[in-house]
């Protein structure tokens, strides 16, 4: 019987630096998958104005942009005039996107989201809105 306690324990107190050390490990490799990837500039990052992203025909349904400029006008069921100094477009802002966040037209914005192309205009999609200035 003491024999088979002494056993038990020595299991015991050698397993759990190995349990440990093996959730430690696990942790900072979920740490490392978190931060990984690139953070820099994309393709697309140089289409921020309405006028590129009208013009710019190799733009695909789906692609992502990013616009800086104004939330002119709500044309209702989610819909919105965006303007910016070199034209205006409609932009889809769903609710979850403003973030409880209050925006007017005199706030400068930057919308990251996706074009939405049919034959006859395009628009974009918002995935999120940051307001740059007010």
């Amino acid at each position: 019987m003491k024999k088979t306690l002494v056993l038990l324990l020595a299991m015991i107190f050698t397993s759990t630096p190995t349990l440990a050390a093996t959730d430690t490990i696990a942790n900072e490799s979920v740490l490392v998958t978190d931060q990984s990837g690139f953070d820099g500039p994309k393709v697309n990052d140089t289409l921020n104005t309405v006028e590129d992203v009208m013009n710019a025909e190799w733009l695909t349904d789906g692609m992502p942009v990013t616009i800086i400029g104004h939330i002119t006008m709500s044309l209702g069921n989610d819909q919105y005039t965006f303007a910016d100094k070199t034209g205006q477009m409609t932009v889809k802002i769903d609710s979850y996107v403003w973030e409880e966040q209050k925006v007017t037209p005199k706030d400068k914005v930057q919308i990251m989201g996706k074009i939405a192309k049919n034959d006859s205009s395009s628009a974009v999609i918002a995935n999120s809105l940051k307001i740059l200035s007010k």
